[in-house]
C-alpha cells in the first residue's frame, strides 16, 4: 500500500510539474510558485533516508575545524553558495532551483545527518553534486556541517578571509601575475590589461 501511495503521490506531482513547466517554461529566471516549491521542498526531504535524520556530527567544531571548513567551502561550495552561504552569487543567482539561503530556518532547523547526506550525495536534479567521497564517514563532510551551523554567526572579516581563498579564474592569475611584475620593476600593466571585478 505504501508503494502505491508513494507512486501515486510521484505521479500527481510530475503531472503538475509538468504542467507549470508547459505553462511557464523550462527557464531558470523565473520563480517558482508555491506548489512547485512545496514540492521540490518535500520530494528532496523525503529523499534523505531516516537513519539520517538522528545522527549526530562527530566532528566538535572547533576553531580549527571551522578554519578548515572555510577554506573548504571558499574553494569549493562558495561559487553557488556566496562565501556567507546566501546563494548570492554569480551562478546561484541564475540556477534552478535557487541555492538555499542556508543561514536561515528551513537549512538551520535541518538535523546534523540531512544536511551531511545532502552534501554528501548532491541532489538530483538540482546544480547540487555529490562532494562527499563514497563508503564510511567522511570527515569534511561533516566539518561542512560545522560551517553551515556557524553561518548565521559568520562575520565580515571570516567573509573576507574566504574570499582570498575563492577560485581564480586564469584572467584573474593573469592579472595578478602582471602587476606583481609591474610590482617587481616590470612594465606598467596597460588600462585594458587592468580590470576590475
Amino acid at each position: 500500500m505504501k508503494k502505491f501511495i508513494a507512486g501515486l503521490v510521484i505521479l500527481v506531482a510530475a503531472a503538475t510539474a509538468l504542467f507549470f513547466f508547459v505553462r511557464r517554461g523550462f527557464s531558470t529566471r523565473a520563480e517558482p510558485g508555491a506548489a512547485e516549491a512545496f514540492l521540490a521542498n518535500n520530494l528532496r526531504e523525503w529523499s534523505i533516508p531516516g537513519n539520517y535524520k538522528d545522527m549526530r556530527n562527530p566532528q566538535d567544531c572547533s576553531a580549527q575545524v571551522l578554519t578548515e571548513a572555510k577554506a573548504h567551502w571558499a574553494d569549493h561550495c562558495a561559487t553557488c553558495h556566496a562565501n556567507d552561504g546566501s546563494g548570492n552569487s554569480m551562478l546561484g543567482k541564475t540556477m534552478y532551483p535557487r541555492p538555499p539561503d542556508m543561514r536561515q530556518t528551513p537549512t538551520q532547523n535541518q538535523s546534523d545527518g540531512e544536511l551531511y547526506y545532502t552534501i554528501k550525495n548532491g541532489v538530483r536534479l538540482s546544480g547540487m553534486p555529490a562532494f562527499g567521497k563514497p563508503g564510511d564517514n567522511d570527515i569534511d563532510s561533516w566539518k561542512l556541517v560545522c560551517l553551515v551551523r556557524h553561518l548565521p554567526q559568520l562575520t565580515s572579516d571570516e567573509v573576507d578571509e574566504m574570499k582570498k581563498l575563492n577560485p581564480k579564474t586564469p584572467e584573474d592569475l593573469e592579472e595578478e601575475r602582471r602587476e606583481a611584475e609591474f610590482l617587481n620593476g616590470g612594465p606598467a600593466p596597460t588600462p585594458q590589461e587592468h580590470h576590475h571585478h
